[in-house]
């Protein structure tokens, strides 16, 4: 294809933007009433506040500024885990905090350890790797790093695809500590000799069972091949999911040391209590009825629309914005500066409705997204449960609506059953005739 030119805009630097936040809903303290598991051998005690931990005061206040008062489960299982020097692979559910669960205890230990920023130099040597699978979450992950690092002397990074290669590396000249990075990317920089992989004492999978399977489990076997990358004995290894399915569970033991522990807060690929799940019922045919009909009965509400092609994404957003309804779309094929437009005009509310493939379904943290709506269901039922949980996220409530095709679903219907039973939702008596059929 031709040549990538785009640069995308730095992200706002002053300390208001660097520290905006998602607001919690009413039913955050509910996350504590769920079960957790850890197995494995002698995992230490769990963080019941912030204040326990001996993290460094300037953390500490960049942790109350960035609006978290108190540890959500994973978070107290996690954070202690990984100070402790343990491989840990975590499975909590979908707007639960994982991400302040790994940043928080990885840059205790960079400021612990006086990790100093790396100067310019054309090869940089980060400590810390975190790849995902999408670049809207790598991004979002990076954000989420400048607020714990605030006033302090670590440099997190982002490159990702759909930008220019030269502009990627720049960034990493310039000094780089924290590597938040699409795996295609990464092994592009790597290869062209400006990161070296010597100095990396974590290496953090976020999303780890998309970035342990077919999507990308051969680029991570690569990466940590590299002759420089340290064996996993001499580093630690991070994973976390909403989902975790037990083939990817053996072969996270591939890239984790044998005594890593595992941390299950409640279900494994439970999906979020705080989601009202509805199955209707429809066929191909009239779903752009149905859709419309529930578009108008929710007014301004913002809404997610998941659809299973790219074709399908923008075709629908059209014929959306032709009922009135101002809609845009994300998928694999817009270009890098189209998908960053599209999810602006979301947030912003200039387009209440975002028609999306399953880049938008795993990991984006979109204040107030209140609906989620499964045009298509997808194929499985781990990706089902990543797109209903882009609402009901920090203990805010959301709901979502999956359009359930005989034709086409019928290989949902036991796992829905389950999720939709273990999460305390209503089960259709024809979805369970269905199941059994």
């Amino acid at each position: 294809g031709p040549k990538v030119t785009y640069v995308p805009p730095p992200p706002p630097d002053d300390e208001q933007a660097i520290f905006a936040r998602y607001q919690t809903g009413m039913n955050f303290d509910k996350y504590d009433e769920n079960i957790v598991e850890v197995s494995g051998l002698d995992p230490p005690a769990a963080l019941m506040n912030f204040a326990d931990t001996n993290i460094c005061h300037t953390l500490t206040v960049n942790i109350a500024k960035a609006g978290y008062s108190k540890p959500t489960p994973v978070q107290k299982y996690s954070i202690p885990i990984i100070l402790a020097g343990r491989d840990l692979m975590a499975c909590a559910q979908t707007g639960s905090g994982k991400t302040a669960a790994f940043l928080v205890p990885v840059v205790a230990q960079m400021m612990r350890d006086g990790v100093t920023a790396s100067s310019f130099k054309e090869q940089q040597e980060p400590e810390c790797i975190i790849t995902a699978p999408t670049r809207e979450l790598v991004y979002q992950i990076f954000l989420e790093a400048r607020k714990f690092v605030y006033g302090t002397c670590i440099r997190p990074v982002v490159i990702y695809g759909g930008t220019q290669t030269d502009h990627s590396i720049r960034q990493v000249k310039q000094g780089c500590n924290i590597l938040c990075a699409t795996p295609g990317r990464l092994l592009d920089i790597i290869g062209r000799g400006k990161i070296g992989l010597q100095n990396v004492k974590y290496l953090v999978l976020d999303e780890a069972d998309r970035m342990l399977d077919m999507g990308f489990g051969a680029d991570m076997k690569k990466l940590v091949s590299f002759p420089d990358m340290p064996q996993k004995d001499k580093r630690q290894t991070l994973m976390f999911s909403a989902t975790f399915p037990e083939e990817v569970q053996r072969l996270a033991g591939e890239f984790l040391k044998t005594d890593f522990l595992f941390v299950v807060v409640g279900h494994v690929g439970g999906a979020c209590s705080d989601v009202q799940q509805n199955i209707l019922q429809v066929s191909q045919y009239f779903k752009r009825d149905k859709l419309i009909e529930i578009l108008h009965s929710i007014g301004n509400e913002r809404t997610l629309v998941f659809v299973d092609t790219k074709k399908k994404a923008d075709f629908i957003a059209c014929f959306l914005c032709q009922e009135n309804i101002p809609a845009t779309s994300i998928h694999g094929d817009r270009e890098q500066r189209e998908r960053e437009i599209a999810l602006q005009d979301f947030r912003s509310g200039k387009c209440p409705v975002l028609v999306a493939t399953s880049v938008a379904a795993r990991g984006l943290d979109i204040e107030s997204v209140q609906h989620v709506i499964n045009f298509d269901l997808p194929s499985t039922i781990e990706e089902y449960v990543h797109r209903i949980g882009r609402t009901g996220r920090c203990g805010n409530t959301g709901k979502a609506v999956g359009f359930f095709d005989n034709n086409s679903d019928g290989h949902l219907a036991q796992p829905l059953v389950k999720v939709l039973s273990d999460a305390q939702q209503e089960v259709p008596v024809w979805l369970t005739e269905v199941a059994f059929e």
